[in-house]
């Protein structure tokens, strides 16, 4: 006799999913809605959030993460005036040898405690770049403001959401 399974979730596990789903965007919504009222980017503000979500299983690796991506933003920095300083030598070389260093900085520290969140360097450089700050002192700040409502926002909806696991499962 073969024992037939369902991928069918029955009705509580359907409306845990929506629930939990629900939770998700109106946290993101807040968010949004807080980092547009404080004129910052919600497009900066979901990078912390993501950063957040790159290590979900504590808030101290939450906060972790959130130091990898702010050290990111910083170590992009370095490369914007390491091309600055170049590009009257090395013309296009310029960016390519950044890179280079900016690359081994963050992969070389993926061992070290506290700091080893690649993907949450890599967030930080990428976002600082994307961004393109004419002032780089006024856009590093912006980014860590966003960034920081991202990852508290990402706090508030990881207990939410824990909280109604927890209630659901007693």
């Amino acid at each position: 006799m073969q024992q037939q399974t369902s991928n069918t979730p029955n009705t509580s596990d359907r409306a845990g999913f929506v629930i939990f789903t629900v939770i998700a965007g109106v946290v993101a919504a807040a968010a949004a809605f807080g980092s547009e009222s404080l004129s910052l980017e919600p497009w900066a503000m979901f990078v912390g959030w993501v950063a957040w979500f790159t290590r979900p299983q504590s808030a101290v690796q939450g906060l972790h993460a959130m130091v990898s991506l702010w050290l990111g933003f910083c170590l992009a920095i370095v490369g914007h005036f390491i091309v600055q300083a170049l590009s009257p030598a090395l013309g296009h070389g310029a960016l390519p040898l950044a890179v280079f260093c900016l690359a081994i900085v963050a992969v070389g520290l993926r061992k070290a405690p506290v700091v080893n969140n690649m993907l949450a360097w890599f967030l930080g450089l990428i976002a600082f770049f994307a961004a393109g700050p004419e002032d780089v002192v006024t856009g590093l700040l912006s980014l860590v403001a966003a960034s920081a409502i991202g990852a508290v926002a990402g706090y508030v909806c990881q207990r939410l959401q824990r909280r109604f696991t927890t209630a659901a499962a007693h």
